[in-house]
């Protein structure tokens, strides 16, 4: 475990799923509902896109820049996807954490693994479909994909789901409701968990108290 970053009070949320499993939408809902976390935002080379913020959709560097700060250290995790960089930077997670917020990441299993390689308080929550066949039927419903690409699509997808076989939780997405009051549930189970904590300060303002 790196120790480039002291134990936090704060969580980090990793939640990924193959493509088509519903993943974003139940993180946005999970945050909408929850207090105190937000979604990461990360950097990218990618070129802005119309109706994007810089900030709130990406932050948006150059190549160079983006290489910068992978050599001085300054990513937590990143990928690269179609020739473009996407990366969390560390002060990022730092500014969160001090301003009292857990952070919840929609990325892939590679990001998760850099994260869990690097800070200790990493939840790993993988969003998996009820069925291969009803994946195929929410990806075909999206209108963007001929049969070849599909197959390539759900044969991406039971690789992915192979290489997350470590993640922590997995939460099946058939009904919303049911996936959304699951995520919450895991969010909220382990910031209780987190709590232990309390128990050191309770007993140290009992010492303090006798002196």
């Amino acid at each position: 475990m790196s120790t480039d970053t002291a134990p936090s009070k704060h969580l980090l949320f990793v939640v990924s799923a193959p493509s088509g499993a519903g993943k974003t939408s139940l993180c946005i809902e999970a945050v909408k509902r929850l207090q105190a976390i937000r979604f990461s935002v990360s950097h990218t080379t990618r070129p802005m896109r119309n109706g994007e913020e810089h900030g709130k959709n990406y932050f948006y560097v150059s190549s160079a820049e983006f290489e910068a700060m992978l050599q001085q250290n300054k990513i937590a995790e990143w990928t690269e996807i179609y020739g473009n960089r996407y990366g969390t930077a560390r002060q990022t997670i730092a500014e969160a954490f001090a301003g009292g917020y857990d952070l919840l990441f929609d990325i892939d299993e590679r990001g998760g693994r850099q994260l869990t390689d690097a800070y200790d308080d990493v939840v790993t929550i993988l969003v998996l479909p009820p069925s291969l066949a009803e994946l195929r039927r929410r990806l075909r419903g999206r209108g963007t994909e001929d049969e070849p690409s599909l197959q390539r699509r759900l044969t991406r997808a039971k690789e992915e789901m192979g290489q997350m076989r470590w993640y922590k939780y997995i939460i099946v997405n058939d009904r919303f409701e049911d996936a959304v009051g699951q995520l919450m549930a895991i969010i909220t189970a382990e910031r209780c968990r987190q709590d232990h904590r309390i128990i050191e300060e309770l007993l140290n303002e009992e010492d303090s108290s006798k002196g």
